[in-house]
């Protein structure tokens, strides 16, 4: 918009910084210390890649579970800042060094416009050396553990990840996750579970909100803290009526979250606008028969089936958003019959146990210590 003024502030180089010699060093000391006989890696984000040097070079075996898009992309989202363009947030189809240097760490940048072919420059020379460290990993690792088919075949195409080196295995979930008797509630209620940051697309589900006709309530949980959540709260503030009602639900305990969130909502929303490769709220709703609606796009569409166990809605489309909440809404039996169906890859609709998971995780152990 015209009518809105962009704020640039210029952040320190190497702010998001990758590897950390000092780290190394103590974490190779951890090692010969502790002599492991296999390493399982969740993540690097604020370590080092350089874990995964000290690991290799003790020959000690390496899984690595992916989680999102980290290794291919210095932001983890393929999701670009944009800043200065009307759009923010467009999605990214491909890492391309100079691509993400103009269109994501431009906020690095001096400011200047005498320096902006320097900064460029530096830039690109940063993120290039920064792919070259993540790329290495990809020899170094032995296994790979994707939670979706999805992610699995976008690092077997996009990173070259060799197919026999990348494993699926969803995530497995705790027993008391379960379905539980409704609480009773006069509106039909719509849920959100989740962080409140740009990448989910909350906007996008108040927007969606505010357009249904009829009477609804949505409930968000979340930290109920910072700039995005303020913003968020201020957009809510313009899109209520007496009809619809938005409350603003805080956080929850994991142990709790069937009887103190599951129960008190007839569908949740996903409205992630990345593609989000195996959400656990969609696996956690699913457990316990609550119907799913969410985008058509990455992991979030192979978990849940249009018209079988939830909605599909077109990704980032608030319009067809809109529909799908609108038909949520005035088919509250036939939602009810779509939560039952649970989990799309078990028959009884039940999602991967945690026992299930740790199970299929030594099998993997095994396979490279033995």
């Amino acid at each position: 918009s015209k009518n809105l003024n962009g704020l640039f502030i210029n952040l320190p180089r190497e702010k998001d910084g990758y590897h950390q010699p000092k780290l190394d060093q103590i974490f190779g000391m951890l090692l010969d210390e502790i002599r492991p006989d296999i390493a399982h890696v969740g993540h690097l984000n604020h370590l080092s890649t350089g874990i995964i040097d000290e690991l290799h070079a003790r020959q000690i075996p390496i899984v690595f579970t992916l989680h999102d898009f980290w290794l291919m992309c210095p932001r983890g989202q393929f999701l670009q800042r944009n800043f200065g363009q009307i759009e923010f947030h467009q999605l990214c189809h491909g890492q391309e060094n100079q691509k993400c240097a103009r269109q994501c760490y431009n906020a690095y940048f001096s400011g200047q416009e005498n320096d902006n072919t320097r900064d460029m420059a530096y830039w690109t020379d940063w993120i290039a050396s920064r792919m070259n460290k993540t790329r290495r990993i990809v020899e170094k690792v032995d296994v790979f553990i994707a939670p979706s088919r999805y992610l699995q075949n976008r690092f077997i195409n996009s990173f070259h990840v060799p197919s026999d080196k990348i494993i699926y295995l969803d995530y497995g979930f705790p027993s008391y996750l379960k379905p539980l008797q409704k609480a009773p509630h006069d509106l039909f209620t719509f849920g959100y579970i989740g962080t409140h940051i740009p990448a989910k697309g909350v906007n996008l589900l108040i927007e969606s909100f505010s357009k249904l006709h009829g009477r609804a309530m949505l409930k968000i949980w979340g930290h109920n803290k910072g700039q995005n959540n303020y913003s968020l709260k201020r957009l809510a503030e313009t899109c209520k009526s007496a009809n619809k009602q938005i409350q603003w639900m805080g956080e929850y305990a994991n142990k709790e979250i069937a009887q103190n969130v599951f129960a008190h909502v007839d569908a949740i929303v996903v409205p992630s606008i990345w593609a989000e490769n195996s959400p656990l709220v969609i696996h956690e709703a699913q457990a316990c028969h609550v119907p799913v609606i969410t985008a058509d796009n990455g992991g979030m569409c192979e978990y849940v089936q249009h018209n079988v166990n939830g909605l599909l809605f077109e990704h980032r489309n608030v319009h067809d958003l809109t529909s799908k909440m609108q038909y949520a809404l005035t088919h509250p039996h036939e939602m009810v019959q779509l939560g039952k169906r649970g989990y799309l890859y078990d028959e009884y609709g039940e999602v991967l146990s945690v026992q299930k998971h740790c199970q299929e995780l030594q099998q993997v152990y095994k396979r490279l210590i033995l």
